[in-house]
């Protein structure tokens, strides 16, 4: 079998060139669904009987953790591949993916 596709995968500049092209495919959706998600959680959602509004930071709070989450072990997976195989796109995920 031929994996000379596959390992051109991990070349930064035919993985950049791949991220550029889907960027805008993936990047508008993704903006109207966060900003449907938003809506609907903070403005559409009813208030709690005990909590009132104040329940409604649940639908930021919850994800936004989840997100860290996913973020750090994003990190430790690409820094470990990074360190093991040497791929040089690893480490730029790994550092792309701190600021967040």
């Amino acid at each position: 079998m031929n994996w000379t596709w596959f390992h051109k995968l991990a070349s930064p500049p035919h993985a950049y060139s791949i991220a550029a092209t889907i960027a805008p495919w993936f990047g508008w959706p993704a903006l109207l669904l966060i900003v449907v998600g938003l809506f609907g959680g903070l403005v559409l959602a009813p208030a709690d009987y005990q909590q009132g509004d104040a329940f409604r930071i649940v639908y930021v709070h919850a994800p936004s953790a989840w997100l860290s989450m996913l973020v750090y072990g994003t990190m430790a997976v690409a820094a470990a591949i990074g360190l093991i195989w040497r791929i040089k796109l690893a480490h730029a995920v790994a550092a792309a993916s701190a600021p967040i």
